[in-house]
């Protein structure tokens, strides 16, 4: 399943991809507009539930823009069976 969502994140990032240049965005920027924390964030990227950063540099990493926008529009935020935090669980009556 998260290699589907992959795909599809890939698939738009193509698609929103042009012959203008990428814009990137760096931690701050994308802690601004991903409502989680730095540690989070890494989590999240480290588990491939989100976009994998690039280094520019040996201490610069950025995150393309349009991966971080296709990103937004295939999460699924209404999933039931999403969990709720380390360790807890949903329980259904």
């Amino acid at each position: 399943m998260i290699a589907a969502k992959q795909a599809d994140i890939e698939a738009a990032a193509d698609a929103a991809r042009g012959s203008s240049p990428r814009r990137m965005l760096n931690e701050a920027q994308v802690l601004a507009i991903i409502p989680v924390g730095r540690t989070t964030l890494y989590r999240m990227e480290k588990a491939g539930r989100f976009p994998r950063c690039t280094y520019i540099s040996p201490n610069r990493r950025v995150w393309y823009e349009d991966e971080i926008v296709a990103w937004q529009n295939v999460v699924d935020e209404f999933n039931p069976r999403r969990g709720r935090g380390k360790g807890r669980s949903r329980r259904f009556a």
